[in-house]
């Protein structure tokens, strides 16, 4: 039978204790664990824990573990400020940044539920979306992780909006399927089987920035477990205002982590697929597909916006590759 202690992570030291609040103890073990790792996400926080606050699912069966990885930022205050109105246990860990891997793995070596569903702190999750990814996986013991859908709605702006688009549209697919080992879930808004998370041994530390969750999938696929879509809705950081320098940062830091993720699984990412031209092409399919979706002409902008994503994906690309930024290799 599996238990905590069998969690193997490295997670390293935290400099905060353990907090937990008095208003969500309960003696029933908690089924679901909401994992929220966090940097920075002051802006946007509020949000990501009034959408837990509001789930119809038994509180008494939920629980959840931030980890601050180092902000810089009111993060860590508002995680305590917004503590006594979740009515369910929480602990809070914080520390020096040490990147995403670490973050998540903090999470899943504390959990007690037999299910880690993770909230990114810029994310909205619909008031059903634990109870319907909890009552999927029950149903289904062959899936090892499931996701919601990211709802097809406007941004604030009109970056905002194609992002939110493109990004909703793009996953869209059958993840039951081999092919699809060529797209990412993603963390944000899935659930993951804490058993099919152990088999792999978590979360690779060295994935700082970005990539941490695709590896780990893939790995849990090759474990012989199965990935899924639940129809259930969550809004990402999409929904927010956003400007070019903004999503620069962004797809370049995609670029620089996607350099370790490529040497570590080789071939995952078609180098030529990430050239600005064939950016630009992709984005003239996707804008006629999303056209037919939302009949809206602003999304043949998206051939632009594209071009200008893979321009930084791969700037950032090719400096992780001048710092040698890669496993080591015995």
């Amino acid at each position: 039978m599996t238990t905590r202690t069998e969690f193997a992570f490295t997670c390293g030291e935290v400099s905060m204790p353990v907090e937990l609040n008095d208003s969500g103890k309960s003696e029933e073990k908690p089924k679901v664990t909401v994992g929220v790792c966090v940097r920075n996400s002051a802006n946007t926080l509020n949000e990501a824990i009034d959408s837990i606050v509001a789930q119809d699912f038994p509180h008494q069966l939920m629980e959840v573990i931030f980890v601050d990885d180092g902000s810089e930022d009111e993060t860590l205050s508002l995680i305590k400020k917004n503590a006594s109105k979740i009515n369910v246990p929480i602990r809070v860990f914080h520390s020096s940044w040490k990147g995403i891997g670490h973050a998540r793995n903090l999470v899943a070596s504390n959990s007690s539920g037999e299910y880690i569903l993770w909230l990114d702190g810029d994310m909205c999750l619909s008031t059903d979306f634990v109870r319907k990814l909890f009552g999927f996986m029950e149903q289904h013991p062959e899936v090892g992780i499931a996701k919601g859908k990211q709802a097809i709605e406007p941004g604030e702006n009109l970056l905002a909006t194609l992002e939110a688009y493109s990004r909703a549209a793009g996953r869209m697919a059958d993840y039951r399927s081999r092919k699809s080992r060529y797209k990412a879930l993603g963390t944000g808004g899935s659930i993951y089987r804490a058993k099919a998370l152990l088999q792999v041994r978590g979360f690779d530390e060295d994935m700082r920035g970005y990539g941490e969750d695709w590896d780990a999938e893939l790995r849990i696929r090759e474990a012989g477990w199965i990935l899924d879509t639940v129809n259930v809705k969550f809004s990402d950081f999409e929904r927010r205002k956003l400007t070019w320098g903004n999503l620069w940062k962004r797809y370049w830091l995609r670029g620089y982590y996607s350099h370790y993720f490529l040497h570590k699984n080789k071939g995952m990412i078609k180098n030529y697929r990430m050239l600005p031209p064939m950016a630009f092409l992709a984005g003239v399919l996707l804008s006629r597909r999303l056209f037919r979706l939302t009949g809206q002409r602003l999304v043949f902008f998206l051939p632009s916006e594209s071009m200008f994503k893979a321009t930084a994906w791969n700037v950032g690309f090719l400096e992780s590759h001048f710092r040698a930024y890669q496993p080591n290799e015995c």
